[in-house]
């Protein structure tokens, strides 16, 4: 087993890449469709990123954007950001053209790579990207990258510098970006390798967007401590179970969902998984069926993750010895866990500040080095997310049990969150009030067996409207990406509303959870 060399919170991410690629520069640290990357080859391949950013007018704090599914091109740039101290911000590729726009000129970014199966949606919006240095991956990557020495341009950042920004849907229908600190990121890298044994002799598959904390998170916790990370490209289940086991895969991070997807392959149980040693999940909980069944399968451990963009993922987790659904804890499985080292978490009541009781339901707060540096230019939202003694309000409602186990509830907020996709229900309701045949509408989640959760769209229509459901539908898929859009409309005379005006979301979900202990999928 390859000994660990610690790097610590005063690293930036550009230190860890540097610092890998000089112990053990032969070293796989990529595995992709069509081949791989060394550190080496992955260290001079991002110096040569930098030097052709900073030939655009990159520098330090700008930031850099990119679309495109899980691919090499984007940890390249992800790198050869850093080394510049400039600001890498992935886009999620499911989005409709026009969220796509408002992102990359939110972020004032200067350069936007864009896989070649996006091409057209890049052609499409660069008339509203004025100033932006649109690259192809391809042929036009190539020689835009290759055009340049592979000298590490070496500027200077501070772990308390912007290393990383995500975007996530925002309540008002207007994305957040948030911003992630190279402390925030190296900090959030202490776990893995303790409760799960991930290590520089480890194969990580990293199936999970890269857009998505749980995918570029998982991606730098891999490379942090030295190991292979394999890049899936498509979750198509039946090849992804087939790469675990081609390519010997150990650790992976996935969503419930997932899980389930590769046990319905026709014949998993008779495939040879005895490399892997654990797999993380969160962003949903899962049932003991999946789970019962995933251990029979996998074979391995399990540890759940529960966290939010604005805390780098996971910040409260259950231990893999919690995972026994046949154990004396096996209560524990409806937990979210217990907070990660360095970190804190309480239950408050939202409308006196105070600390809620043992078994009393809350908002669950967070705190800790992972907790984000703030949102990018929306300083109020900021404040009304972190306290000013560093809480992040989650926006979970929670209690905490006599042994300090923390488990969800409900949602404070009316965020939906489906297959791992965070869902804003305003943003849905003002893509479909824009249609004229919709007088009101309300969105909930209501409970899926696949996705967890699922969009669900109350609507009223306006007087003499015929509007059909395929119809509205259509309409929102048009103005939103497919993942927002409901998976079905249920029509109301009226939506309840309390003497304020307030539609009771409340009351309109009761009926589809009704009987669940817990009110989020």
């Amino acid at each position: 087993m390859t000994e660990v060399t610690a790097l610590g919170t005063s690293s930036t991410t550009a230190d860890i890449l540097r610092h890998w690629a000089s112990l053990r520069p032969a070293h796989p640290a990529l595995g992709f469709e069509g081949g791989e990357l060394t550190y080496a080859e992955l260290d001079a391949r991002s110096s040569q990123v930098a030097q052709a950013l900073a030939a655009q007018g990159v520098g330090h704090g700008d930031r850099v954007a990119f679309l495109d599914k899980n691919s090499p091109e984007q940890v390249e740039l992800f790198f050869g950001a850093a080394k510049l101290g400039a600001v890498p911000c992935p886009v999620n590729y499911r989005l409709a053209a026009p969220e796509v726009a408002y992102i990359v000129s939110d972020s004032r970014a200067k350069v936007f790579v864009v896989g070649e199966e996006f091409a057209a949606l890049a052609d499409k919006i660069s008339g509203d990207l004025e100033g932006v240095r649109i690259v192809t991956t391809g042929a036009d990557y190539v020689g835009w990258r290759n055009g340049y020495a592979s000298e590490d341009p070496h500027v200077a950042s501070k772990p308390s510098d912007v290393a990383y920004q995500l975007y996530s849907s925002g309540t008002t229908g207007l994305p957040k970006g948030v911003q992630l600190t190279h402390s925030n990121l190296t900090s959030g890298m202490e776990l893995y390798p303790q409760a799960m044994g991930l290590g520089p002799d480890s194969v990580s598959a990293v199936p999970m967007p890269l857009y998505h904390i749980g995918g570029g998170g998982w991606l730098l916790a891999g490379i942090s401590q030295g190991a292979t990370s394999v890049l899936i490209r498509d979750i198509v289940p039946d090849r992804f179970v087939d790469t675990i086991v081609r390519e010997k895969v150990t650790h992976g991070f996935l969503v419930p969902a997932v899980l389930g997807f590769m046990l319905a392959v026709p014949d998993v149980d008779k495939k040879d998984f005895s490399a892997l040693q654990a797999l993380l999940y969160g962003a949903s909980p899962i049932s003991e069926k999946v789970l019962a069944a995933s251990v029979r399968t996998f074979g391995c451990k399990f540890v759940q993750a529960y966290g939010l963009t604005e805390s780098t993922g996971t910040i409260i987790y259950l231990p893999a010895e919690d995972h026994d659904p046949d154990g004396p804890n096996r209560h524990r499985l409806r937990a979210v866990g217990v907070p990660i080292p360095g970190a804190e978490a309480k239950i408050v009541d939202s409308a006196s500040g105070r600390e809620s009781d043992t078994g009393e339901v809350g908002e669950i707060w967070v705190k800790g080095p992972t907790v984000m540096a703030g949102y990018w230019n929306m300083e109020e939202q900021t404040r009304t997310t972190v306290t000013a003694d560093g809480w992040l309000r989650t926006g979970d409602a929670g209690y905490r049990d006599a042994d300090g186990y923390f488990y969800v509830h409900d949602r404070v907020k009316d965020m939906i969150v489906s297959g791992g996709e965070n869902i804003y229900p305003a943003e849905v309701e003002n893509a479909l009030m824009a249609h004229p045949g919709v007088g009101d509408v309300a969105v909930i989640g209501i409970p899926s067996e696949r996705w967890g959760e699922t969009p669900l769209a109350m609507v009223v229509r306006s007087p003499g409207s015929e509007v059909t459901e395929v119809e509205l539908l259509a309409f929102c898929r048009e103005r939103l990406a497919g993942f927002k859009c409901p998976s079905g409309v249920e029509w109301l005379e009226s939506l309840p509303r309390n003497p304020s005006g307030k539609v009771l979301k409340k009351d309109l979900r009761e009926p589809y959870w009704q009987g669940r202990a817990r009110r989020v999928g």
